[in-house]
């Protein structure tokens, strides 16, 4: 294997020509008075203490004005993000090498639905770049209106089942949309059959590997429904479809290209998966210019998003968060957690935002943490409780969070929490 290319090499279409810095036009009246009045309802959100102001802000700005996030994405470079898991992570990745370049429209909020975009475009009207997290069943329509110029597809995995559905029905509806949009870079997971259907026959494919642990939704083949033939990472159906060659693969130690080439990649995020959402930052960033090396040192001391893997010192405690969410993700982090002997909290929520549907807890191996101390928690920790029994894990039922996490020995804690539950305990313990 080669060593690094140098510097100047870049990646391999999008290094003959860096992507020219637009000028965004003037926003037509409508579109504009429409931003002035979402502004002012999120200030005085703010005022009131309502709330942050990001959502009903952009909420207002497309009720008086529905096309403005075509008006708003038009002049700048897109780029969407979307998948079951690492849409936050790989957003802030992609927004800090693009960085070097230029300024960032980005909802690094991670509101991912119209109106979050709307809201995050508004913030930063003058910025050249804009890379938006969209929530996978909206994306065909953000595709639509904003025209992008790379689309990371990172994975499709169950999620919310009472809200999204299965992951087969955005296949269809994703290969029509980019069948619009010929111009668009894909970047792609070449591990995940249903990510690989649904990006069809772009114009501009970039397949990348990650080597991921959770194959259950991918079992059958999307587009006829046999059963796939695996070997090793390779996958194929009768129907034709099979693996694409990746020309980005990722290591534990490094980032190999399709031409030979590696490069070094050190993170300070852990896990497979958060090297596998560095390199998909990294193709898409190149797609609008960025260079591979330069890429890789931005991504070097990537701190946390959003509280994921960040740590608190809470009473003599070092607690150490892990979002959680749907089998794919929890199966990712549990088999991380595997490699230590640290108590484990694990939170449960039932809301809106978490999907009622806690079906997905009988898929997650809860049996990687036996051996443990573990404590359930949450709004529905009895739910929790019961899937932990089946799983044969000893564990203790602790409803209130912060009582859970008084329950735990001292020293380091893993706290293993699904979306508002993972949220509402690190304000608990910020503001104990």
């Amino acid at each position: 294997m080669s060593t690094a290319p140098p510097p100047e090499s870049g990646l391999r279409h999008a290094a003959d020509a860096k992507a020219p810095v637009p000028s965004t036009p003037r926003l037509p009246v409508r579109t504009a008075l429409a931003v002035r009045a979402g502004r002012a309802t999120a200030w005085l959100s703010r005022r009131t203490g309502r709330g942050a102001g990001g959502i009903i802000g952009g909420r207002v700005t497309l009720l008086l004005d529905p096309s403005a996030l075509g008006r708003l994405t038009k002049g700048r470079h897109v780029v969407i993000v979307t998948g079951t898991n690492g849409k936050t992570t790989t957003t802030a990745m992609t927004a800090l090498i693009l960085r070097q370049l230029g300024a960032v429209a980005t909802n690094s909020d991670g509101a991912n639905m119209p109106d979050g975009l709307v809201a995050a475009l508004c913030a930063a009207p003058r910025a050249p770049f804009a890379v938006l997290e969209v929530d996978e069943p909206y994306v065909p329509a953000v595709i639509d209106a904003t025209d992008p110029d790379a689309l990371i597809l990172l994975n499709f995995s169950r999620d919310q089942l009472d809200r999204v559905g299965e992951v087969s029905h955005l296949d269809a509806k994703l290969r029509a949309s980019l069948g619009r949009h010929s111009a668009c870079t894909v970047i792609a997971n070449a591990d995940d059959p249903v990510v690989v259907s649904a990006a069809g026959d772009v114009n501009h494919m970039e397949w990348v590997s990650g080597d991921a642990l959770w194959l259950h939704d991918s079992t059958t083949c999307p587009r006829c429904a046999r059963v796939l033939r695996r070997s090793g990472r390779d996958w194929r159906c009768a129907c034709g479809l099979h693996r694409p060659e990746p020309g980005w693969t990722v290591t534990d130690t490094d980032l190999q290209l399709g031409d030979g080439s590696s490069v070094p990649l050190v993170l300070q995020l852990p896990g497979r998966f958060n090297r596998f959402n560095a390199v998909t930052a990294i193709a898409a960033a190149g797609a609008l210019g960025a260079e591979v090396n330069t890429a890789v040192t931005a991504l070097a001391q990537m701190a946390p998003v959003g509280g994921r893997f960040s740590t608190m010192p809470f009473e003599g405690r070092e607690l150490r968060f892990l979002l959680a969410k749907n089998p794919a993700g929890a199966t990712e982090n549990l088999v991380m957690l595997s490699a230590t002997d640290t108590p484990v909290v694990v939170a449960v929520n039932g809301r809106e935002a978490d999907g009622r549907d806690l079906s997905w807890l009988w898929d997650v191996p809860f049996e990687e943490l036996g051996g443990r101390t573990v404590i359930a928690t949450g709004e529905r920790c009895q739910d929790l409780s019961v899937r932990l029994s089946y799983a044969g894990i000893e564990h203790v039922t602790v409803p209130r969070p912060l009582d859970a996490l008084r329950r735990a020995p001292l020293g380091t804690v893993d706290v293993f929490a699904n979306y508002t539950a993972f949220r509402d305990l690190i304000a608990e313990v910020r503001d104990a």
